[in-house]
């Protein structure tokens, strides 16, 4: 199954883990069914427990102080699709981390008549009575259904986005059993998947099929705190919060928002559950890569005193007050009762994008709090030796970050897949600008090619399987400040009525700007905030002049250098130029980056994104290996090319 070291321990005698230490022990009989995994792996990986696989509150913008983490060993079980659930199962297997993965213990292809079977069993904290009991997932990819103590409780479909269900009601004292049953067409469906491929080559990467995020219960009330959406205003000084609840709210609830810094609260109200507030922030404190400045948000599920009462015709004075400022006025001068019935820790960051005069005369430039600030990003596809799509731990997948920041980079691309949430919270935290690519889908053939005249043609099912994903990628990720651009289509993948689908975004998000068409078929020029073109040619081609939106380099670079004892397989060495040089290595990039530099300063070019942060599989043209553990070149090296683009700041 595993052709070389898989973990720092034996986790089970039931998982095929190989130890770092028991490298000279005999591998593990090879199934028909097997995953390649690969030569390497990385650091992070080798140290990955079942005890410490994943620990942390996988949902940082909406944090509650009581969870428990379901991570770890489960049983696992792949079936054919007419099969019954089945009684015995295979082995064990290491949540998160997908089937394919080493990390998981498995390594196994999943095909598209496949299913998925996951059992364990949990017991719920004896302090949680009287409480009703979420069940979350961070992801699984695709389509789940999910039995407590074998009652159905619910399904969904969806690779990237979270999920959660009520499971009170089936509950019962002592040990619960939980099953999970996972289907996956990878590229044989037309679901949006990203760079997964039944067949794994060149930019194609090994698949990802079932759990592939946190799993975890906590308790909550029986209406509780569904949503928090913070959106800066720095212009205004205001905050603008929008609370939903989990369901339909009476008079008497409320919710109570506090802002604060450090210690110190700078603005607070009571407002009507599901409802919107505006709060001032006064001499606001501005979010920016240099200066990641954060202010905190708490939001309290509270009752008050009916604000009503007394009055003539109260049913009607509350019908008509709905959504007015009398009624803002009204609760918050509301008198609290009680100590509050839920409780959510948020954050939010002032600051702006936009797009506006640049330093080139008639060529608009992106601007970052009213100020043109040029993006220095990275292809980011977020992949990984040992996990695929799910990073060993949150470590390693900081370790990215801060290696781009030393580096000179200021944003990253991420790159057709939407990571766990800590990704993001780190990026605010850290400093790193986002644009956040759309997963693609769409079938093989409705793959638009960089000279196709016309967009794909797809069912009416499958575009709203799209806007579906599209829509919980926004509703997941938009409170995430260092998110500054959702890209829609990529190249062309799946590329189907890409100006309705940048207004959809703009409606949804009109905070964050859109980048309708990454590369080639750019039809939405009214609509998208940037023109992207990718090119990979020794000097980079320059974006033609745009009187309305920015322009960018939405890819380019592609140097490989494949360094030996650091490569996922040694027969695969794909890249846009190649060397095996050091020297011309960095060379070859400095040409490129040369050019990004005068095209900033002659034509007002807005940001670049180099392919690629690590090599990924059979790729070799990243900065970093693949398994993290070699640079390319020094990061001052980067750092020190970068810093022409903001010598007249």
């Amino acid at each position: 199954m595993m052709r070389n070291a898989v973990l720092a321990l034996m986790l089970s005698s039931a998982w095929t883990g190989c130890a770092a230490a028991q490298e000279t022990s005999p591998a593990p009989a090879q199934r028909a069914d097997s995953v390649y995994t690969g030569a390497i792996m990385t650091r992070w990986g080798k140290a990955v427990t079942p005890d410490n696989a994943w620990r942390g509150y996988p949902r940082p913008q909406l944090e509650r102080a009581k969870w428990q983490n379901l991570n770890g060993l489960w049983d696992y079980a792949i079936t054919k699709a007419a099969a019954p659930m089945p009684t015995q199962m295979d082995g064990k297997i290491l949540v998160p981390f997908a089937v394919e993965s080493r990390l998981s213990g498995v390594a196994r292809k999943v095909l598209p008549d496949d299913r998925i079977w996951y059992r364990r069993s949990f017991t719920v904290p004896a302090d949680w009575a009287g409480q009703h009991v979420m069940l979350n997932f961070g992801a699984v990819d695709h389509a789940a259904h999910i039995w407590v103590n074998g009652a159905i409780v619910g399904a969904h479909e969806g690779g990237s986005d979270a999920f959660g269900l009520d499971i009170t009601e089936y509950l019962r004292p002592g040990a619960n059993e939980l099953v999970v049953q996972v289907a996956d067409p990878t590229s044989a469906g037309s679901q949006p998947r990203g760079k997964q491929i039944l067949d794994p080559d060149g930019i194609w990467y090994t698949p990802v099929s079932g759990i592939w995020q946190t799993v975890w219960i906590e308790p909550v009330p029986a209406l509780y705190i569904a949503d928090v959406r913070a959106t800066p205003d720095i212009d205004r000084g205001k905050v603008e919060v929008d609370v939903a609840l989990s369901g339909w709210a009476k008079d008497t609830d409320a919710v109570r928002l506090s802002v604060r810094s450090g210690n110190k609260t700078i603005a607070s109200t009571t407002m009507r559950a599901n409802r919107h507030a505006s709060l001032s922030v006064p001499a606001a404190h501005l979010w920016s890569p240099e200066d990641p400045f954060l202010y905190d948000l708490v939001a309290e599920l509270v009752t008050v005193r009916d604000p009503y009462a007394g009055k003539p015709e109260r049913n009607r004075v509350a019908y008509d007050a709905r959504f007015t400022q009398g009624e803002v006025e009204t609760y918050a001068a509301a008198q609290v009762e009680g100590q509050p019935r839920d409780r959510v820790n948020a954050y939010f960051a002032m600051r702006k994008i936009s797009v506006g005069p640049g330093k080139v005369t008639g060529q608009p430039a992106l601007l970052l709090n009213n100020k043109p600030y040029f993006q220095n990003g990275t292809l980011d596809q977020g992949w990984w030796p040992d996990g695929l799509l799910t990073p060993p731990s949150e470590a390693a997948m900081r370790h990215d970050l801060e290696f781009l920041k030393k580096a000179g980079f200021n944003m990253v691309r991420k790159h057709i897949k939407v990571e766990p949430a800590r990704y993001y919270y780190d990026a605010d935290h850290l400093g790193m600008l986002i644009w956040q690519d759309m997963p693609s889908g769409g079938g093989e053939d409705q793959f638009v090619t960089g000279t196709s005249q016309s967009q794909a043609v797809l069912s009416s099912d499958v575009m709203a399987e799209q806007q579906n994903e599209l829509a919980h990628m926004i509703g997941d990720l938009r409170a995430f400040p260092s998110i500054v651009m959702w890209v829609v289509n990529n190249e062309g993948w799946g590329q189907y009525d890409s100006a309705t689908l940048a207004r959809y975004v703009k409606g949804m998000d009109p905070s964050r700007l859109v980048n309708a068409d990454s590369g080639w078929l750019d039809v939405a020029p009214g609509v998208s905030d940037v023109f992207d073109i990718h090119t990979y040619e020794d000097v980079p081609h320059t974006p033609a002049h745009q009187s309305g939106r920015a322009i960018v380099l939405g890819e380019y670079g592609g140097v490989g250098w494949p360094i030996d004892g650091h490569l996922w397989r040694s027969d695969k060495r794909w890249s846009y130029q190649v060397t095996t040089d050091p020297k011309d290595y960095l060379a070859r990039y400095r040409r490129k980056f040369d050019e990004v530099v005068r095209q900033a300063r002659e034509n007002g070019l807005s940001a670049s994104v180099y392919t690629q942060t690590t090599d990924v599989e059979g790729e070799v043209n990243g900065l970093l290996t693949y398994d993290r553990e070699v640079a390319k070149a020094p990061a001052e090296a980067f750092r020190r090319m970068a810093a022409p683009l903001w010598e007249d700041r």
